[in-house]
Order: C-alpha cells, then sequence, then structure tokens
C-alpha cells in the first residue's frame, strides 16, 4: 500500500509536551467498528468493556538509554535500542561521521564504550568497559529517552522519570515507554477489577526504532525494527482460556498487540514466545488473536498509524483522527488515549 494512504494533517499545538494529572483524567475517543464515535474519558474504561475481557500489558521498564559523550573534542550522541549480549548495546548514533570502528567514546561518569561495528541503517554496536552492569552505567550516565518530538521542544526533568514509566514497569529494558498504559492508575485499577475485567501482562522491549520514520513510498518496501519479546507459558494459557470463553482480548498499547500476534499460531493459538519479532502489521492483517486496542495517538505515516488502520479500518481510523484533531485531542507519547473496538 502507498504509504501517503496514511497521511494527515496535525496542529503542532495538539502534540502534547506533559502528562496530565492525574494520568487516569486524560481523554479517550471510543472507536466501535461503525457507529458513532464517543468522547470518553480513561476512567470510563470500566463502563464500556464487559465483563471477562481482558486487559494485555506490556510490563517492560524504560532505561535511561540516551547518552552523551566525546570521542576526542567530537561530540557524540547514543541512544541505545537494542541489547545484544550482556555488555553489547546496538545505539543509533548522532554525529556518526565522526566516529570510526574501533573508537572509543567518554560518556563521562567514567563510562566508556568502544564502537565496535557499524551498521547497514547508520548504527553502531557499542561495547561498554568495565564489570559494572551496563544497566548500573546507564544509570550513572544516562537520562530518560524521551522521543524526539517532545525532547526537541524542552529539555528533560526529573517529572520524565516517573512521568515516562508506566505502574507495570518490572523488567529494563525499553529505550521507549509502551504508552497506553501511562494512564493508567490504581484507582483505574481498582474500578476494572470491580468491573470482572482481567488482566495479563507481557514483556516487549520496546527499540527507538518505533520512532523512525517511513522512508519507503510503498508498505512492501519498509524494513521493520527488531524487538525482543516474551509470553511466558502461563499468560499463554490463560489468554487462550479466556479466547475459549468467548471473552475478547483487548491489548493495552500496540507493543503488546504486536507480540499477542507474533506468538499466535495459524489456527489462533498463543504459544510461549521469547524472541525477536520485527512483526509488521499493515491493512489486510487478519488478526489471530487480539478483539480490540486502547492506544494513544499516532504519527502521520507512521507504522503504528498503518496497525491502528488494520484493525478498525483505514477509513474509520482516518475519520476518528479527524475528529480527534477537531475535538483538540492531545497526541502522542504523553496524550490523549482511544479505544478500538471493531465488534463495538
Amino acid at each position: 500500500m502507498q504509504v501517503d494512504l496514511f497521511d494527515f494533517d496535525l496542529p503542532q499545538e495538539l502534540i502534547a509536551l506533559r502528562p496530565v494529572r492525574p494520568r487516569d483524567a486524560a481523554r479517550m475517543l471510543f472507536v466501535p467498528g461503525d457507529g458513532a464515535l464517543e468522547d470518553r474519558g480513561v476512567l470510563d474504561l470500566p463502563k464500556i468493556l464487559r465483563a471477562g475481557d481482558v486487559l494485555v500489558f506490556n510490563d517492560t521498564r524504560v532505561i535511561p538509554a540516551q547518552l552523551e559523550g566525546k570521542r576526542g573534542e567530537a561530540r557524540i550522541g547514543a541512544t541505545l535500542h537494542k541489547r545484544l549480549d550482556l555488555r553489547r548495546w546496538q545505539a543509533f548514533i548522532r554525529n556518526a561521521k565522526r566516529l570510526r570502528e574501533g573508537e572509543m567514546v567518554d560518556f563521562g561518569a567514567n563510562v566508556t564504550a568502544t564502537a565496535e561495528t557499524r551498521h547497514k541503517d547508520g548504527s553502531f554496536t557499542l561495547t561498554f568497559h568495565g564489570d559494572e552492569p551496563v544497566e548500573i552505567l546507564l544509570e550513572r550516565a544516562g537520562r530518560m529517552p524521551l522521543p524526539p518530538y517532545i525532547a526537541g521542544k524542552r529539555d528533560v526533568d526529573e517529572d520524565d522519570l516517573q512521568d515516562y514509566q508506566t505502574m507495570f514497569a518490572s523488567h529494563d529494558g525499553a529505550v521507549a515507554a509502551p504508552t497506553a498504559a501511562l494512564h493508567f492508575t490504581d484507582r483505574l485499577i481498582a474500578a476494572l477489577d470491580e468491573a470482572g475485567i482481567q488482566r495479563e501482562t507481557l514483556t516487549l522491549h520496546v527499540g527507538a526504532g518505533t520512532f523512525l520514520p517511513v522512508k519507503a513510498q510503498d508498505t512492501d518496501d519498509h524494513q521493520m525494527h527488531s524487538e525482543w519479546g516474551c509470553i511466558d507459558s502461563g499468560t499463554a494459557a490463560r489468554l487462550n482460556a479466556a479466547k475459549d470463553a468467548g471473552h475478547r482480548i483487548i491489548a493495552v498499547g500496540t507493543t503488546s498487540l504486536r507480540l499477542l500476534e507474533s506468538a499466535a499460531s495459524e489456527k489462533s493459538r498463543l504459544e510461549p514466545f521469547a524472541a525477536d519479532t520485527d512483526i509488521f502489521i499493515t491493512p489486510g492483517h487478519r488478526f489471530k488473536v487480539v478483539d480490540g486496542l486502547m492506544t494513544n495517538f499516532h504519527l502521520p505515516k507512521s507504522t503504528l498509524m498503518m496497525l491502528v488502520s488494520a484493525l478498525i479500518g483505514r477509513e474509520r481510523m482516518m475519520q476518528a483522527y479527524a475528529h480527534a484533531i477537531a475535538q483538540g485531542y492531545r497526541f502522542y507519547s504523553y496524550g490523549d488515549s482511544s479505544l478500538l473496538l471493531p465488534d463495538g
């Protein structure tokens, strides 16, 4: 499909630079498969869902994966996006023309790394020196990797250490937050429990590749980034049982959705999963497990815009986005939410 089919004009003032407070005070656009769009709030979620529905959350934790350093007198920026092993990470490099294979970068705070390999996409493999776990080094020298559409407009600060982390975060490894879950609070979870809404967690370590623009003109020519994910056998079994009982599986965020669909068999059964996935979901995809999606509003011509269009239909999605813009919904990572339920 032509990438331009997923384009739209977004007023810059609708890009949220801070989240609402409290988190669960965000607006939520309810998008059923057909019928009227509904302007709701995140706190309405327990009233919209059915008892027995299962919300699936991503429990990855964002690490301070953005580093600023020097190679000699050259300033080098690095955003880690994929762990390769205990000491090596693949990283997108700013000012990469000033860095060659085998050279060392000093990131300050006694954190150094060697640029081991340059990849075709311009990224490098960085090998960190010393015996301390890389996560400890990042806590010392790194900062929260806010998306470029936020970091380009303001500085990262102490508030972001909490704001850019979900209440489910428990497994270190993401360099971008699974932002749909940023809206959840203890108050909302208690209301969901009372309404009989079930919940499960999986882990997908979101990479910085999620922000990469689609440069191809046709979706068939786009190379999707890969990310590591895990669904254990118990979670898979419970989700299969919920489907068998006629309950809906609703992914909280595109990261949860991508992993669920990656782990699904052709017979629409979830299997345990622990591997990389580079699944690219576009219109025409046959969803095997997921029945609905809660997600924030995405960038024009992005892979995520293509994913939500695959679930609810491109024309329906464009209609929903036009409505959201007209009604002043806040977009992107710190913005408002939407709930897509094809069966209403």
